[in-house]
């Protein structure tokens, strides 16, 4: 690695890691999410059930004059780019906020500001969460650079202590794309906050610059409020309800924590660690108001984990931690504790590629559908295009799911066709496509990874459901699911049994 500088090698390993997810990309189909988002871009709206819009928006181009999931992909990889980028310089500027200090032990002790800067993005790039949200956009793609754009922004308001009127307007435009892409971003704000409160002349709030940035990030946000006036609020109110999740208990905190480390990598923590130890010998205040950028969220999501949680909700935090990791780890091995950041770099890595082979290749073979999560990756194409071609050839009207997990990718690759969810939980799906007409003909759709009874001879049910055909899902020789599809006659919904 002489041969080069840091940032040419921090240039080649994302360079390496775009390849890598670039080829993933235009090999296999949508994920769920990403189907559900894709039918943001296609139904576009003010806002959406269950998140703001920006995620639908940003994907209209592509999903306008295209279908290719590899096309649409370059958006997520795009970001992650981004949010890589601005971790490398981020770092850069926390070392340089460090070195300020001149003449004490740690100025002396700590490496150059490249070598930190390329320690973080190595950090990011071994951590094997991030790897799926470059490939899949997601609210969190989305909200990773944004924070980051922010916390440069807080980083710029340390440095000159004030804000000239371009930087309110940045900051102002940063906020309210944050509010536009997820609800968890008041988490990020409330940390720029506490950044902007660190330093001694707090006369922000007396700035026409400050209260134009609220205007601004307000009046980003208006679609969303006015498109939940118009619903009655009801993405609030799930939001609200989701972060309540289930019973709370302990344990689940300490999966959340486990499964953290599993998804991020210990490099990330330790680094973390390291920094709080052995870097925070100047400008505390300043630094822990920076790293609230991590802790806000993660200390919130952690306790809403009691209820239930995803692990992805923290990949923002975790890229904002990075810089700080980098500095923490690179100071680590000046003092030559090389040995075992060698062997975590190395297994992270590995354990990143065993991932990419594990999906290309389809899963370890497995018994049943749930032993293989990634059988859930593949199939839906073929399904979706033989559901549209039956409900042609039998005149239904539409095709049916029994749960909203299995409506995205049909309802994606069904199209135009509705696809209606025949549940009682209300959700983006009855929004888009109501319920059946009564009366009506439809294709149901069933998968062996979640199977469902028809529903036949009850209220909210069809009078008969005919089998049709069957489609088995073989990679590379092994069997990962089934399709079922039956023709349901003469829908009677709620109300027309009674």
């Amino acid at each position: 690695m002489r041969h080069h500088s840091p940032s040419t090698w921090a240039a080649i390993c994302i360079f390496i890691a775009a390849l890598v997810h670039l080829a993933l990309g235009f090999s296999i189909e949508f994920s769920v999410d990403e189907a559900h988002y894709a039918l943001y871009a296609q139904h576009l709206a003010w806002s959406y059930f269950d998140h703001p819009p920006l995620v639908g928006w940003i994907q209209w181009p592509l999903v306008a004059i295209t279908s290719s999931e590899g096309v649409i992909r370059l958006i997520p990889e795009l970001l992650w780019v981004l949010s890589v980028y601005l971790v490398y310089q981020i770092s850069l500027q926390i070392h340089r906020l460090i070195q300020g200090s001149h003449g004490s032990y740690l100025t002396s002790a700590l490496p150059s500001a490249n070598s930190c800067a390329f320690m973080a993005v190595l950090v990011i790039i071994a951590s094997p969460l991030p790897h799926v949200l470059a490939i899949g956009l997601l609210p969190d793609t989305l909200l990773t650079p944004i924070s980051l754009g922010l916390m440069m922004m807080g980083l710029r308001w340390i440095a000159n202590n004030d804000f000239q009127l371009s930087d309110w307007l940045i900051t102002g435009v940063l906020l309210g794309l944050a509010g536009l892409s997820k609800y968890t971003a008041a988490f990020t704000a409330f940390a720029l906050l506490l950044v902007l409160l660190s330093t001694p002349k707090k006369s922000w709030l007396t700035r026409s610059g400050f209260w134009l940035a609220v205007f601004i990030a307000l009046f980003f946000i208006t679609p969303v409020i006015y498109w939940n006036w118009v619903n009655d609020w009801i993405s609030f109110k799930y939001q609200i309800a989701h972060g309540n999740g289930g019973q709370w208990a302990w344990r689940r905190v300490a999966a959340f924590i486990g499964i953290q480390v599993a998804c991020f990598g210990p490099l990330l923590f330790i680094g973390g660690f390291l920094f709080l130890k052995d870097c925070l010998n100047t400008h505390k205040a300043t630094l822990l108001a920076l790293l609230s950028f991590f802790g806000i969220p993660f200390a919130i999501f952690a306790a809403l984990s009691g209820g239930g949680s995803l692990p992805h909700w923290t990949t923002p935090a975790w890229f904002c931690l990075a810089p700080f990791a980098g500095i923490g780890l690179m100071k680590a091995w000046s003092m030559h504790h090389r040995l075992s950041i060698r062997v975590l770099l190395i297994f992270q890595i590995l354990l990143c590629f065993v991932g990419f082979g594990l999906v290309l290749s389809g899963g370890l073979p497995a018994t049943a559908v749930k032993s293989n999560p990634i059988a859930d990756l593949y199939g839906w194409k073929d399904a979706g295009h033989k559901a549209a071609e039956l409900a042609l050839s039998h005149q239904a009207t539409g095709v049916a799911v029994q749960n909203w997990t299995l409506g995205s990718r049909t309802a994606w690759y069904a199209r135009p066709l509705p696809v209606y969810v025949l549940d009682e939980r209300k959700d983006q799906f009855d929004l888009w496509f109501g319920q059946p007409e009564a009366g009506s003909n439809i294709i149901l759709v069933n998968w062996s990874g979640m199977p469902y009874e028809a529903p036949v001879g009850s209220k909210s049910a069809f009078e008969a459901c005919e089998p049709l055909e069957n489609l088995e899902i073989i990679r590379f020789g092994q069997y990962l699911s089934q399709f079922k599809f039956s023709l349901c006659r003469n829908w009677q919904g709620p109300g027309l049994l009674e």
